[in-house]
């Protein structure tokens, strides 16, 4: 029996003001306002499949996948329909919709496809009270750069229409392929659903000694692991990888259940909100702990009794240890990247091993031209984002095999691999400070009365005495990067204060939401003394951080007492 056509059919719509990507081709805003504002995703769709060239659309594959949190399945179901009434040939899912970034990440490069969409606010809450977001990735299977999310924001600004196939159904839950015939176009239009884990796990397997992982986690020194996937996208690769692969017992992986709401807490691996980790870890039962956000692509590491590895701390002694992963064996090291706010304690090492370090702004886009053109093997960020030239994105489960390898070679606990790195390298003492949800313009007047401040020739060599501290500025600036590859410059990426002692102090506004700002303070310190690595960093860096209230005026102008989060 002959299949009757799939209509395609033209919607009028009106444009939306507020659809600039945050970077890396990102859109995200409070799930409300795209259940509400009619066509709202529709719109930002249409830009986004608009901003490809016809000729490279048509016919071309793009990969779709999501974390799972609320709203997921209607909005897949948009963009599979959007699609394939753009002219895109095949759509690769992720079998109930299920992706993880880096899996996005490597399915593109994978299968060379045009492109990928995934659906996550990564680290913000989900249900409908949360938040839900758009991300594009190109065909290097990394964030869209600067120059795509433009063209997307241009276009959303003059959208009058977009192109839809609304009675197109496609199946999540079934693996395989799925074809539908449309009007008006003489290929049918295939989605393929697959295992949501296999091909990334292909590519572990191909980086890892899968044999030492599993002789640690099952053999007669085994460890005890606690990995909590935060009821994000995490879960079924936790199970599968670490548990049904590498042999650790069942009851070892925690929230593995992909939920909408993600149970109710931010999926955010810090301090603030794996309170269940850490609880487990302080109980000296286990060796080794991680957890991740809700796409994937962010990871938190905890030694025996909770030691706490800082995501600076951990970029560095990665960037120590390469030679216990069989990749870099073979592939070698030509260079580390670090954003900017990340502490230095990466460079420390690069200087040792004789390799150049990349400092960009924030947001992991910056790192795909350094990795494309061969210079990069390993960038990290202090947010917990860490990952290398086998992707295009940061990946929190390749961080923690990282770990667990480290762990199998040098058959040291977290702890004593974290101080032996300290007493060879020196410690950076480092902390974050957020504060969230603050008026823009607020928000915007401390920094651009900062920047007036930190910049004008009186403000440099001052110096400022804090206790028994006595800090020189050496130098300030508002960071700017100017690529190696192609000589792009990106500016006002933060304000740095840098002292005599190589001390620093960072402001930087963070670009994730529309609705409320955030102004994040950064602290490092340094030191080399092992007799003074005890310390708590707060404590240790609490002179810095009364300087940087003092010039910033944060709290007075804000009204607040303190920072939402520390990190």
């Amino acid at each position: 029996m002959e299949r009757t056509p799939i209509p395609v059919l033209t919607v009028q719509t009106a444009p939306y003001e507020d659809q600039r990507p945050t970077g890396g081709g990102g859109l995200r805003r409070p799930t409300g306002l795209f259940e509400s504002q009619r066509n709202y995703l529709p719109n930002f769709v249409q830009s986004l499949l608009s901003s490809v060239d016809l000729r490279d659309r048509q016919g071309c594959t793009m990969v779709v996948g999501s974390d799972g949190r609320y709203f997921s399945k209607t909005a897949i179901e948009i963009v599979v329909q959007m699609a394939a009434a753009n002219g895109i040939g095949r759509l690769v899912i992720g079998q109930n919709g299920i992706l993880s970034t880096p899996a996005v990440s490597c399915i593109i490069r994978k299968i060379k496809a045009a492109g990928g969409i995934i659906l996550t606010a990564s680290h913000s809450p989900g249900g409908p009270g949360g938040e839900f977001g758009v991300k594009f990735e190109v065909a290097n299977g990394g964030p869209a750069p600067d120059m795509v999310s433009d063209k997307i924001y241009q276009i959303s600004k003059t959208l009058e229409e977009y192109a839809i196939c609304p009675d197109l159904r496609v199946d999540l839950s079934r693996l395989g392929r799925q074809e539908f015939d449309l009007e008006n176009k003489f290929k049918p239009f295939r989605v393929e659903i697959v295992d949501s884990v296999d091909i990334y796990l292909n590519l572990l397997r191909s980086i890892f000694d899968f044999n030492a992982i599993r002789n640690l986690l099952t053999g007669p020194n085994q460890i005890k692991i606690r990995i909590d996937a935060m009821n994000g996208v995490m879960g079924p690769y936790v199970r599968r990888i670490l548990c049904d692969e590498l042999g650790a017992p069942a009851n070892s992986a925690i929230n593995c259940i992909p939920l909408e709401d993600f149970g109710g807490q931010p999926p955010d691996p810090n301090l603030t909100y794996a309170t269940a980790l850490l609880e487990a870890m302080r109980g000296g039962e286990y060796g080794f702990g991680a957890a991740f956000d809700a796409d994937g692509d962010r990871y938190m590491i905890l030694g025996q009794n909770g030691f706490f590895v800082n995501a600076s701390d951990s970029l560095a002694i990665i960037a120590a240890n390469l030679s216990c992963i069989p990749y870099f064996c073979q592939m070698g090291v030509r260079g580390f990247g670090r954003s900017m706010p990340t502490s230095t304690a990466l460079d420390k090492v690069a200087k040792l091993m004789k390799v150049p370090v990349y400092e960009t702004p924030a947001g992991w886009r910056y790192f795909s031209n350094l990795m494309d053109s061969g210079r990069c093997s390993l960038c990290g960020e202090e947010s917990f984002g860490t990952g290398s030239d086998h992707l295009r994105e940061k990946d929190g489960l390749w961080a923690v095999l990282v770990w667990l390898s480290i762990l199998a070679a040098r058959k040291q606990s977290v702890e004593e691999i974290v101080r032996d790195h300290w007493t060879k390298f020196g410690r950076h003492y480092y902390c974050r400070f957020d504060y969230e949800a603050l008026e823009p313009r607020t928000a915007y007047f401390i920094m651009r009365d900062l920047e007036a401040l930190i910049t004008d020739k009186s403000f440099s060599h001052q110096q400022f005495a804090v206790g028994n501290n006595i800090y020189s500025v050496e130098r300030t600036d508002s960071f700017e990067y100017i690529d190696p590859v192609d000589g792009t410059v990106t500016k006002r990426q933060g304000l740095r204060i840098i002292f005599s002692d190589a001390s620093r102090l960072i402001f930087r506004m963070s670009a994730s939401s529309h609705v409320r700002a955030t102004l994040r303070i950064y602290a490092e310190s340094y030191e080399k003394d092992p007799s003074q690595h005890n310390k708590e960093p707060q404590a240790v860096l609490s002179p810095l951080i009364a300087i940087a209230l003092k010039i910033s005026q944060i709290h007075e102008r804000t009204g607040r007492k303190g920072p939402t989060v520390i990190t």
